[in-house]
């Protein structure tokens, strides 16, 4: 299921994410905040259990997270998404996808990948800031299904039409958060409109 988060703060956040003049810094600053506001929405459904705690006034019947959080972003661009939603879930453990794309045929290759233990009794957010052709997150989560991942949401800033159906199609049973859907792909598999390279933004390089 694909879930657009039309929220005022976050697509005020992504206009200056997206201006070209926006350096470095703050780019990185409010990649930062709108992983955050993300996160409220990803959250929204996770498990709880009952539990009873003693307040310094008496027993309170109330509810705590049931799984562990996981979250698992694809390096290098994933890696700006990370602190964001650490802010809201600060337990949340960290796993690591490395992918390299094909320049030529856009298709993703393996590098490198570092998993906590639990992977099947936990929630496990797949952090990308472009869901572009989609390859690279469709290769990520098979990997996580392979160690054995049972609930993964794919969470992402900006995608395009193209990269959601093909997610849709190879993960139908994972959930894909956007801040933004745009128009299209260009001819070298970028977003249009976009806001250009989002690791190079993110890290200063080109």
């Amino acid at each position: 299921m694909l879930k657009v988060l039309d929220h005022p703060l976050i697509t005020h956040k992504l206009a200056y994410m997206r201006d070209e003049k926006t350096g470095t810094k703050d780019f990185s600053q409010h990649l930062d905040e709108i992983a955050s506001l993300m996160a409220y929405e990803v959250s929204r459904d996770l498990p709880v259990k009952e539990v009873c705690i003693k307040t310094p006034i008496g027993l309170c019947d109330t509810y705590e997270l049931a799984k562990e959080v996981v979250l698992v972003p694809i390096l290098r661009a994933g890696l700006g998404m990370v602190n964001g939603i650490r802010n809201i879930i600060p337990t949340a453990k960290v796993g690591f996808v490395g992918l390299y794309r094909d320049e030529e045929t856009l298709m993703p290759h393996e590098y490198y990948a570092k998993f906590p233990e639990g992977l099947q009794d936990s929630v496990v957010m797949v952090l990308d800031p472009m869901l572009a052709t989609g390859g690279s997150a469709s290769a990520a989560i098979t990997m996580l299904k392979k160690r054995g991942a049972r609930s993964i949401k794919l969470v992402c800033l900006v995608g395009v039409p193209e990269g959601v159906s093909l997610i849709e199609k190879d993960h139908p049973d994972v959930d894909i958060y956007l801040a933004a859907l745009d128009e299209k792909l260009n001819e070298i598999g970028y977003i249009v409109p976009g806001l250009g390279d989002a690791g190079d933004r993110i890290f200063g390089t080109k």
